[in-house]
């Protein structure tokens, strides 16, 4: 597809991308598929995925108390706790404001592993990297943020956001498709602040969101993350596409514009064909 040969200007010693069909064949790519990268806070939507298991398993409910006062497991994954972005502080009461909170899913996390009596690390293993048949990827960090995965990896996986085997197509809907605490104005990291800023069950809603990571092209059902090590992974439902894009070049500038350029250069592509 000539639409990836501008992912070869991008300012990263490594870049690799993988463009994914609704069916879940790869429908091109670019650069070394096998490389690990680092995910940043891609890694959210895979500990997000864990939790969506382990509620279906009965592990969780999304009722159940975890974190600050008045907080519950649903608070959490949205970004609705109140806590800060990277500290134990809490900022306002939970589901009156969006605030993006790495330290939410490090309590998520614990919630897991409390619940399930495994640790959260080899939870996200066995419920999803072992099923999907992701054996490049793993957690060595932070739930929020500390995921390595390749690009291959991360092609099964966005062929499961598109027709899941793992948890229920309603489960999925929900996560993807429905606002959590619908009407809450955030901040969405290195693009200011949206209102709203929409948020699913541990997914970015991309809705009508601007300035976005993703293109103008992009369907307001799009969904998906992207990460501060420069990588990024979205799905639009009514394209049919996903798209995997992983570097070694820290998010800057320089994602900010090119990343729009080269999604609305894909699905302007896919759609002519």
């Amino acid at each position: 597809m000539e639409s990836l040969r501008l992912v070869s200007e991008w300012p990263a010693e490594h870049v690799a991308v993988a463009l994914i069909k609704a069916d879940g064949t790869v429908l091109a790519t670019h650069g070394p598929q096998d490389h690990p990268f680092r995910l940043a806070s891609v890694t959210k939507l895979l500990s997000a995925y864990a939790v969506l298991i382990a509620v279906e398993e009965g592990a969780l409910e999304w009722d159940q108390p975890a974190g600050p006062p008045g907080s519950t497991v649903r608070h959490l994954i949205s970004h609705t706790s109140g806590l800060a972005f990277d500290s134990d502080t809490v900022q306002a009461r939970p589901g009156t404001r969006r605030i993006y909170s790495n330290t939410g899913f490090a309590v998520l996390a614990d919630a897991v592993a409390k619940s399930s009596g495994i640790e959260f690390a080899d939870y996200l293993a066995e419920a999803v990297f072992t099923p999907l048949g992701m054996t490049s990827s793993r957690l060595a960090g932070a739930a929020g943020a500390g995921g390595i995965a390749s690009c291959a990896d991360l092609a099964l996986f966005a062929a499961e956001l598109q027709a899941p085997k793992l948890i229920a197509a309603q489960t999925l809907t929900e996560a993807t498709r429905q606002v959590a605490f619908p009407g809450l104005d955030g901040v969405v990291p290195g693009y200011g602040r949206q209102r709203p800023n929409d948020w699913g069950l541990g997914f970015e809603l991309r809705d009508h969101k601007d300035p976005h990571w993703t293109g103008r092209r992009n369907s307001p059902e799009t969904f998906g993350h992207f990460g501060q090590s420069g990588t990024f992974l979205w799905v639009d439902p009514v394209a049919g596409l996903a798209c995997v894009a992983l570097t070694d070049k820290d998010f800057d500038k320089w994602a900010i514009e090119a990343w729009p350029v080269f999604t609305d250069a894909v699905l302007a592509e896919v759609g002519r064909a």
